[in-house]
């Protein structure tokens, strides 16, 4: 028995491969809305790319007809799709601007005009800028340093402003993802030290002491799971963090050469990014009994193994790999 239709935009990126075929999994249809700017479906989806639940739209967020037609259908949407990280959207901030905010209120909107009942929303936990505090919790003040934290927080605010009687909102602040998945990312710092420390034998870690958070990717999948199994009142206008697995710069780098082995040097360089901050995932334990189950160690094994088993291909330069090397390739406007 199906489960519901949920759209997933952005579903042929980093994230979504490796969610759909657990959406599919569970039973739901699913309708993906990508540019497909990484892969074809064959590459994204290689073991559910012909499944008869899924639907796949190769088109752009911002055109009107394109998200009308991804909408038919569908229940619930997890909303994925942006220009991710800052220097991806450095490189053209009008354009960052016109796919992470000024699509997103026509989005939100088309949403509950052709009736979904649920919105989810993927935001990030850089909203939070630079805090003292020794736990960011969901309490705190959003100071985002960075036009693209910037526009991720305000369309937090553009989320909770549309939301009404049978359309469930809900906000997920994610830490930063690692671990292997079809749709591969090597670009974020787990993943470059795993991509590092097998190919170089040596990690090259910018400063050292700074905190940051991360989540396996499978527990990122977990939450958006997690999330549309809840009844709609406990989940709607919730704001929550996801991913709470705190370590050091260094001390990522640490556990990588733990995984990889003890040959691995670790070259420890200065920067001038002082950011550091340790997000709390308790409120989202408490309210809806989220636990995360996947270590970083397990993170750097699955990508390990894809790197020697040969499913990434040239992992130290291919530019599928790294989103500002394939935005300055392709010249999307």
């Amino acid at each position: 028995m199906s489960q519901g239709h949920v759209l997933v935009t952005g579903g042929a990126g980093y994230v979504g491969s490796a969610l759909v075929p657990k959406l599919l999994a569970e039973g739901y249809a699913v309708t993906v809305l990508d540019l497909y700017l990484y892969g074809e479906g064959k590459q994204v989806f290689p073991a559910c790319n012909d499944h008869p639940r899924l639907r796949q739209i190769k088109g752009d967020l911002r055109n009107a007809e394109t998200v009308r037609q991804s909408l038919e259908g569908v229940d619930q949407v997890i909303h994925l799709a942006c220009i991710s990280n800052d220097p991806s959207y450095d490189l053209d901030p009008t354009l960052g601007r016109s796919i992470n905010y000024d699509a997103f209120r026509p989005l939100v909107q088309a949403a509950k005009a052709a009736g979904v009942s649920r919105f989810i929303y993927a935001s990030s936990s850089s909203v939070y800028g630079v805090k003292e505090e020794e736990d960011v919790t969901e309490d705190l003040p959003l100071e985002p340093l960075t036009d693209y934290s910037r526009f991720k927080a305000l369309c937090e605010q553009v989320l909770l402003e549309e939301r009404a009687p049978g359309f469930a909102v809900c906000v997920i602040r994610p830490s930063t993802v690692c671990g292997y998945a079809p749709r591969q990312r090597l670009d974020l710092v787990v993943n470059i030290f795993t991509n590092q420390a097998v190919n170089n034998g040596r990690i090259r870690v910018t400063g050292g002491p700074q905190k940051r958070p991360n989540i396996h990717i499978d527990d990122m999948c977990a939450v958006y799971l997690h999330l549309l199994r809840q009844p709609a009142e406990r989940i709607d206008g919730k704001i929550w963090n996801a991913g709470d697995t705190n370590f050091s710069i260094a001390e990522l780098a640490g556990l990588v050469r733990k995984v990889i082995g003890p040959h691995v040097l670790i070259d420890l360089q200065p920067t001038n990014d002082p950011r550091s901050y340790r997000v709390s995932g308790k409120r989202i334990r408490d309210e809806i009994g989220f636990e995360l189950t996947h270590t970083i160690e397990e993170a750097v094994q699955s990508l390990a193994a894809a790197i020697h088993d040969g499913r990434l291909t040239d992992p130290l330069n291919n530019p599928l790999y790294f989103n500002i090397k394939r935005m300055q390739e392709i010249k999307l406007t």
